[in-house]
């Protein structure tokens, strides 16, 4: 996947007034985010070295190079920071960075295509899987556990979801 890039983190403000930047990092290991090299906007424009200072509230303190003021830190509020997926660390096993997972077809249990990853979401309570759905109509938000996506096959460009049922609410055996 040499050529892609994931996102690491990005800039949510200025921190005090020497120019340093609050950084929010999205590493498995939060302060790794400035460990990767040098970090790219996502339209490639910009790039920065990145060095941690500091934990604070909400992220990470660092020195941005190139970013001299509090006023131009602040300017960057909201940059999302880039890195070459080449010079990330292999994912265990059960584990997928998800940038390799946009693009992947999304099947059914028997085979059939249900459409395309757009995009996977992390709201608090767990990941979950956007698709476009093949046949049109609006994306479609599933769960990304292991009931709900049970097959993830990168290197197959695939994903399988198990489609709830009508009939998936319902308990058999209900009182009246």
């Amino acid at each position: 996947m040499s050529g892609s890039r994931v996102c690491v983190g990005a800039i949510s403000g200025a921190f005090g007034v020497r120019g340093e930047a609050k950084i929010k990092s999205f590493t498995e290991d939060p302060k790794a985010v400035g460990s990767y090299g040098p970090l790219e906007s996502e339209d490639t424009t910009r790039r920065f070295e990145v060095k941690i200072t500091r934990q604070i509230k909400g992220g990470y303190a660092a020195r941005l190079s190139g970013v001299e003021t509090r006023e131009e830190a602040e300017a960057l509020k909201g940059t999302r920071l880039y890195v070459d997926r080449g010079v990330l660390p292999a994912p265990d096993e059960d584990e997928f960075y998800y940038a390799d997972l946009i693009g992947l077809r999304v099947e059914d249990g028997g085979g059939e295509l249900l459409g395309k990853v757009k995009a996977v979401h992390e709201f608090g309570a767990g990941d979950m899987l956007e698709f476009v759905p093949d046949r049109g109509g609006e994306t479609v938000l599933v769960p990304f556990t292991r009931e709900a996506v049970p097959v993830v096959d990168t290197a197959g460009g695939r994903v399988v979801v198990e489609v709830p049922t009508e009939d998936d609410g319902e308990q058999e055996g209900q009182a009246t």
